[in-house]
């Protein structure tokens, strides 16, 4: 599954970031491969996975942000297995992760790059969790993208505050492998 999330960054780069159905909408208009859903609730996801699904989607759930499930409890991750067609989830928490690459789900760690320690920590957390590939937040940092890659081995993910094209080319000329994006215009691009 990890391969097949490459595979479909190679093809395109741009991750559609969504939060409600007419995100939902749009995104399927859209030739984006790779979706995040970012927030919803344990009565609608289903559905919009399923949504998703059906229009080709690969989806990630950012099992931190969906209202009704804990986002401390590794049964999140088993009611999001049985109840949906996940093909990954997104986390900022170590044991959710871990846990989640026992059942075989592709796994982002997001991680928020405010200083050095952060990004010292986000280093270290991502050696230890082993994550299929890391999304770091805000995603407009060539110089921190670029030392995170050389630093380890996984596929880095650029997400918040992608706004245009001239965003994602310097993300992905930093090295990123993909960008994350709310923005319609960039998921048009």
């Amino acid at each position: 599954m990890k391969e097949n999330l490459t595979s479909l960054l190679d093809i395109s780069p741009v991750i559609g970031a969504i939060s409600t159905y007419d995100d939902l909408k749009k995104i399927i208009l859209t030739d984006i491969n790779v979706v995040f859903i970012l927030s919803s609730n344990i009565l609608e996801i289903s559905n919009m996975v399923d949504i998703l699904k059906k229009n080709n989607k690969f989806v990630f759930i950012h099992i931190d942000l969906i209202e009704g499930l804990s986002s401390r409890s590794i049964l999140s991750i088993d009611y999001l297995i049985k109840n949906t067609k996940l093909d990954g989830i997104i986390s900022t928490k170590h044991n959710m992760i871990k846990y989640a690459k026992t059942k075989n789900l592709v796994t982002i760690q997001r991680f928020f790059i405010l200083d050095s320690l952060s990004l010292n920590n986000s280093l270290k957390g991502a050696k230890e969790s082993c994550p299929d590939a890391i999304e770091i937040l805000p995603g407009l940092m060539p110089k921190i993208i670029k030392e995170i890659k050389n630093s380890i081995k996984i596929p880095v993910i650029a997400g918040g505050l992608i706004k245009d094209k001239s965003d994602v080319i310097s993300a992905l000329e930093a090295g990123a492998y993909g960008v994350s994006s709310t923005s319609k215009d960039v998921w048009n691009m």
